[in-house]
């Protein structure tokens, strides 16, 4: 983004949240818009919808500051990038160890996608590695030495497809 505001953090001095402000279409609008191009200008975005300059860039940082916007950012072909090798890895864990284990997993090389989940398995990893064998290094000498890790499951992924936000 050209003329980008600041990256914030609007939690208060305990790290809580404030409460999400209502949004509204024109703010809709601008999301929408910077999930496509994280990197549109202040001056488009706000010709695109119909505001002022000083509006777009109040609006932006407000969904900053809210924390609604979390940064900007590449979406990246991990192929590309030398990471050639992508899997879901589900994790069983001790139970109420979720901190603990999330802080381990937030380490590992080439992790990208972390979530808390209900169902068969606790945990659902995202890995990027550059093949199999660094994949199989990652799940075998790493995964499976953190304590609280119980059992895990791996996914190869074949074929990836990010869905674009609708203009």
């Amino acid at each position: 983004m050209a003329d980008r505001p600041g990256e914030g953090g609007g939690a208060d001095e305990a790290g809580t949240p404030p409460p999400p402000r209502p949004l509204d279409a024109i703010d809709q609008d601008i999301l929408r818009m910077l999930q496509a191009d994280g990197r549109a200008s202040i001056r488009s975005v706000a010709e695109r919808v119909h505001v002022s300059r000083a509006n777009a860039y109040a609006r932006i940082n407000r969904l900053v500051e809210d924390g609604v916007i979390r940064g900007f950012g590449a979406r990246v072909d991990h192929e590309r990038a030398g990471h050639g090798t992508s899997a879901y890895i589900t994790l069983k864990i001790v139970q109420n160890s979720w901190r603990t284990v999330r802080a381990q997993l937030r380490q590992l090389p080439g992790a990208s996608h972390i979530a808390l989940v209900g169902g068969d398995f606790d945990v659902l990893l995202l890995v990027h590695t550059p093949d199999n064998r660094a994949l199989r290094e990652l799940v075998l000498s790493r995964l499976q030495a953190i304590p609280e890790v119980l059992s895990t499951r791996t996914l190869l992924v074949f074929e990836t497809e990010d869905l674009e936000p609708q203009s």
